[in-house]
């Protein structure tokens, strides 16, 4: 049978090949619902893709992939570099099982010098670069961004106030006070000193801190000398924190001045990868990433795999050391110094400072992949004890949990997290905004109902094999019999309460923690020891769905609040919304208001006048 099918699949692949191009480019390959199996670059397509009908040559990882391939696409590009960037791109948004994936790619946190205001602000600043200004980074997380910022609030005192609260301030604040910001709110410092500031500021940032240095230390000593030891104790202090950020950045030598560092480990047939980051000659933090792979890949086809999709959305330094040797390293370096339009050079040095820089990050991507693989073990045999727990035949791959909120009906919403071997998912978490004309408000069996007709009415059109990923192994409900009766009556008329193992868990007697009850159809209400590790590892799903339903619920009612009764009025907008609160005081006097009155707001016709009278006597 698997001959067969393996036969099938290289017979799909040699039609393709018919109409294959031998230019440069990318090559999907699809299984028979459509979805991505790999996505791949190469220098001739065609005869790329031909390597795929040689049974003789293939791995066993190849022949599983090659026996579910039913069809392909051929995308080209003008260069083998512009084929390796498509290819990252393609692979981080359609996630092929059978290739490298980068997990967590998270943008990272910058700091943000703003040139588009008389007074710049320095702010922590990710996503889109929509501030004229300058851009200081990548940032390894945002409390190594938290830190530097502290520390230039004290030796530059630059304002990190917003626009608004800059012009509506009448006297100093706190962050004035304690000596963080110079007080341009109020006329504390001149235009020329701050643009000092904002100069020095600059300066550090890119690394040019010895003249700061010098200037801070002749100033104190010049205060000093005239007898102003308050004005010498400020330049002292602004002095020390200087000191103070410099010395605390570690593995900075004069052989790395603007450079990532990316150093890869493998343990157990599994790849660590950590990156560091320098610039201006400091270290901005450093992150680990364990890529998801195949236990036949190699460290090096890992690394690479890594390398385009991580640049992906980033930009690239002028310097990217290596750990290995990687595949395609000059292609790739060329790929990069196209994008970035500058210089990008990719080495692997074996002597010298570079090497110890690179032989620590080896340590610490080793170090952060041990520290994984133990929490790995410890997750696995949580899930085994899950699935003795509840009588499954495996460990399960998704567990959904689902959890209520709402008050008094109102803002009502179900909240589902997921969690697998790798802990939570949440990019797979979901809300459902109860929105259904049946379901009484604060009816939480009812409630219920709604969350799971949709997720199941949508997961059988999506997943209908059931067999891609999303199906869950268990569902787990915060509540007891009757959440548990209200989500199989569901399941039931839908056809799948034979496919997934419901649960549900309540609070037990006088509601304490750890005395939870566990219900399950066909089966007696049963419970755990206190001490049960299951018990703790269930605990913290539920908490964690809790957590999501009552913050997605506040943040909805949130919004609610903010709203006007104006918001719902056709024409108005923020213009007219604010002339009408000026001149009214109120949105329950506009809505009182008359004809004549609402006609004798700027901006406001006769016609604008009798459509919001008639909206609101409607």
């Amino acid at each position: 049978m698997v001959e067969t099918t393996l036969q099938i699949g290289i017979d799909t692949i040699k039609e393709h090949l018919k109409t294959a191009p031998t230019a440069p480019g990318v090559y999907r390959m699809l299984n028979s619902h459509g979805d991505v199996l790999y996505v791949g670059k190469a220098k001739n397509i065609k005869k790329r893709v031909t390597s795929y009908t040689q049974e003789n040559r293939l791995t066993v990882r190849l022949m599983r992939m090659v026996s579910a391939t039913t069809a392909m696409v051929f995308v080209t590009t003008r260069t083998e570099a512009e084929a390796l960037l498509l290819e990252a791109s393609l692979i981080k948004r359609f996630k092929p099982p059978f290739n490298v994936l980068l997990k967590d790619d998270k943008s990272f946190p910058y700091i943000l010098l703003r040139q588009d205001h008389e007074w710049p602000q320095i702010t922590k600043h990710r996503g889109a670069r929509k501030h004229k200004g300058l851009y200081f980074g990548p940032f390894a997380s945002v409390s190594a961004v938290n830190r530097t910022l502290n520390t230039l609030q004290k030796v530059f005192q630059l304002r990190s106030c917003s626009d608004v609260t800059l012009e509506s301030r009448t006297r100093v604040c706190l962050l004035y006070q304690i000596k963080r910001c110079s007080g341009p709110c109020v006329g504390k410092v001149g235009r020329e000193e701050y643009d000092d500031m904002v100069g020095e500021t600059r300066a550090f940032l890119e690394g040019r801190t010895s003249g700061i240095q010098k200037k801070f230390a002749n100033a104190m000593q010049e205060a000093s000398d005239a007898l102003d030891f308050e004005v010498a104790a400020v330049f002292r202090d602004r002095l020390n924190a200087l000191t103070h950020i410099q010395s605390h950045q570690a593995m900075v030598n004069a052989m790395v001045d603007e450079a990532d560092v990316i150093a890869a480990e493998e343990v157990a047939g599994t790849v660590g990868i950590q990156v560091f980051f320098f610039r201006a000659g400091q270290n901005w933090g450093h992150r680990a990433y364990f890529p998801k792979h195949d236990k036949s890949e190699t460290v090096e086809d890992v690394l690479a795999a890594f390398l385009a999709q991580f640049y992906d959305n980033k930009p690239a330094p002028r310097l990217i050391l290596l750990s290995h040797e990687v595949p395609d390293q000059e292609l790739l370096s060329d790929a990069l110094t196209a994008r970035m339009e500058r210089k990008v050079a990719i080495s692997v040095p074996a002597r010298g400072k570079k090497a110890e820089v690179i032989g620590e990050a080896r340590r610490n991507a080793r170090e952060a992949l041990e520290r994984r693989l133990a929490e790995t073990a410890s997750q696995t045999k949580l899930l085994q004890g899950v699935a003795d727990l509840f009588g499954l035949d495996a460990p399960p791959e998704r567990i959904e949990v689902y959890d209520n909120s709402h008050i008094q009906g109102t803002n009502a919403l179900g909240g589902m997290i997921v969690a697998g071997p790798d802990g939570f998912m949440k990019n797979s978490y979901r809300k459902f905004n109860i929105k259904s004309d049946e379901t009484a408000p604060g009816d939480d069996f009812a409630m219920m109902r709604e969350v799971m007709r949709r997720r199941f009415s949508r997961l059988l059109k999506e997943d209908a094999d059931k067999g891609r990923g999303h199906w869950p192994d268990v569902l787990l409900i915060d509540g007891g019999k009757g959440q548990l009766s209200s989500v199989m009556e569901v399941l039931e008329d839908l056809g799948v309460s034979e496919d997934v193992c419901v649960v549900a868990i309540s609070k037990g007697p006088d509601r304490n923690a750890g005395r939870e009850q566990f219900h399950m159809p066909g089966r007696d209400t049963f419970m755990l020891p206190e001490n049960d590790a299951v018990l703790y590892y269930l605990q913290r799903l539920r908490d964690e769905a809790h957590r999501f339903a009552i913050g997605s619920h506040r943040a909805r009612r949130s919004g609610d609040i903010k709203k006007s009764p104006l918001d719902g009025v056709p024409g108005i907008g923020p213009k007219r919304k604010k002339a009408l609160l000026h001149h009214f005081g109120s949105a329950k006097a506009v809505a009182g208001a008359d004809v004549r009155d609402l006609e004798g707001v700027d901006g406001i016709s006769r016609a604008m006048a009798q459509q919001i009278y008639d909206h609101f006597r409607d």
